[in-house]
């Protein structure tokens, strides 16, 4: 499925300013402030300069939080986006109750013990990420994150994205399959789905290092369509395989 741009001059401004770029300047922002994010639930807020937000908004990492202080603006952190500010790019530090959590271990056992499946989740996030894809919530779609090439406000995302280990009961059963392939088609996206394969039981998990022991597996899954099985071969060979893995990220 080809990127569908919002307005006409979407594209050539996302080549003019890849992530890439805005990522490098806000890491080096961060950075240079040692910017300080605290633990609250579920959640990471960062306190952050004007300049700032906007980078960080630039760069697709949380939401901004209403308030009335004018110096400094507030961002709310998923876990997966503020570990891999701290961990991946390590410009910010994390805090818990006022206290500075000194390395990155403390962080990792926290956000562990909130969400036991973080490390499978991180694992899938910054995978993506890492390869410049821009990622949110998949909340509102029935899965775990969407991706877009770029800046949401000149794209629409292109892949529903869900993680399992394998272990997992997701789309066990052909009828999970096609309700979330279906779900997916319905709102102009493909389904992808990121294995991600390791040890997820053991003492190991307790260090975030086990992250290199991990592997991830992407394949898009896409709807069978009977008027393709009456097309000549020719044409059969043209169109997208029902189950691929993805070269395209």
């Amino acid at each position: 499925m080809a990127p569908r741009w919002k307005w006409k001059g979407a594209e050539a401004k996302a080549l003019a300013e890849p992530i890439s770029k805005s990522v490098s300047e806000l890491q080096r922002s961060l950075a240079e402030t040692e910017s300080s994010g605290t633990l609250s639930s579920c959640n990471v807020l960062l306190a952050v300069e004007p300049e700032q937000a906007e980078l960080l908004d630039r760069c697709c990492f949380g939401r901004l939080v209403l308030s009335a202080e004018k110096i400094k603006k507030w961002i709310q952190l998923s876990f997966e986006e503020a570990f891999f500010l701290h961990y991946n790019l390590k410009c910010i530090k994390i805090s818990l109750q006022g206290r500075c959590l000194e390395n990155e271990v403390d962080t990792w056992l926290y956000m562990k013990s909130k969400r036991p499946n973080f490390p499978m989740f991180f694992k899938a996030y910054s995978h993506l990420r890492s390869k410049n894809w821009v990622l949110r919530s998949g909340l509102q779609y029935g899965v775990d994150f969407v991706a877009y090439r770029h800046h949401p406000s000149l794209v629409h995302s292109e892949y529903s994205v869900l993680v399992q280990s394998g272990d997992s009961d997701r789309l066990r059963v052909w009828s999970d399959i096609h309700c979330a392939v279906r779900l997916s088609g319905s709102v102009a996206k493909t389904l992808l789905t990121l294995y991600v394969n390791g040890n997820f039981k053991g003492e190991s998990l307790n260090l975030p290092l086990c992250l290199e022991n991990f592997t991830v597996e992407e394949q898009t899954i896409s709807r069978w369509s009977p008027e393709l099985s009456r097309e000549d071969e020719s044409t059969i060979s043209k169109h997208v395989p029902n189950v691929s893995n993805l070269n395209t990220l």
